[in-house]
């Protein structure tokens, strides 16, 4: 933890007092979910979804930004009124209830169809194949033993067809070339607040915490709170990169719950 950082409860009071101008964003599996053996699966721990709302109705907006596509997402929380969704990187966001694609990222829907095809050909027995639209994750979750015979396939897949690696816990995801990632999403979306959280788990939420304290660098002002959720694959180097770690993604809803005293005052 950088030595200049608050405290959690110093920096949700200095959040309340900023709220007009505060963020908060989450990663979704491994954050606000546990991950599971099957990705679809996958749903957010039950005691979160109260304080996502109640949180978005105090700070000036509140965000999933998750590698999951925006359709997923909003299934997930269709309860949430308030909550901003992001997926796939940010090749995809929910706005105004329709999902808007960037427009650069369409064209290779086709090819990742074909793709997640010869995937399911190809791979070995055990191999979790998750088509996305405008991505492939292969998962070895269920069959670590086979992760390097993936992971090689994924690399090389990636250089025959000009696309994007992006490794992951347990997985490898091959994305279109199009410049777009957690990071890019949030430095974007802080560029006019004066404090925002980060969530993350996993080695793409990196590029969110770096778009923090890049914001950081250049207005001393700006308060970035980078939050990592420990887990046995991707934990240690997270949590290294960030102010504070949680235990689980339970320990987050518990966390966000205590938080909620500091916007009622």
């Amino acid at each position: 933890m950088p030595q200049s950082s608050p405290t959690a409860a110093e920096a949700w009071q200095l959040t309340a007092e900023r709220a007009s101008e505060a963020a908060l964003f989450f990663d979704f599996d491994g954050v606000l979910a546990p991950v599971e053996d099957d990705p679809d699966a996958v749903q957010p721990v039950p005691a979160v979804m109260a304080s996502l709302e109640a949180l978005a109705g105090a700070v000036s907006r509140v965000a999933i930004v998750s590698a999951r596509p925006v359709s997923f997402l909003r299934d997930r929380f269709a309860a949430l009124q308030h909550v901003d969704l992001y997926g796939l990187y940010g090749l995809e966001v929910l706005h105004e209830g329709e999902i808007v694609t960037v427009p650069a990222a369409e064209p290779w829907v086709p090819v990742m169809e074909e793709l997640a095809g010869r995937a399911r050909a190809e791979l070995p027995a055990g191999t979790l194949v998750e088509f996305k639209r405008l991505s492939v994750a292969l998962h070895y979750r269920t069959n670590p033993d086979q992760g390097p015979t993936i992971e090689r396939w994924g690399r090389e897949q990636a250089e025959r067809l000009g696309l994007k690696v992006q490794g992951g816990r347990m997985v490898v995801e091959l994305k279109p070339p199009v410049d777009q990632d957690k990071g890019m999403v949030i430095g974007e979306a802080v560029k006019e607040l004066g404090c925002a959280w980060y969530f993350g788990d996993d080695m793409s939420d990196i590029k969110a915490f770096d778009a923090l304290r890049a914001r950081e660098a250049v207005d001393p002002k700006f308060m970035g709170m980078c939050v990592a959720v420990a887990n046995p694959e991707t934990g240690a180097e997270v949590s290294n990169a960030a102010d504070l770690t949680l235990d689980s993604p339970h320990a987050v809803a518990d966390f966000l719950a205590g938080a909620l005293p500091a916007f009622a005052r």
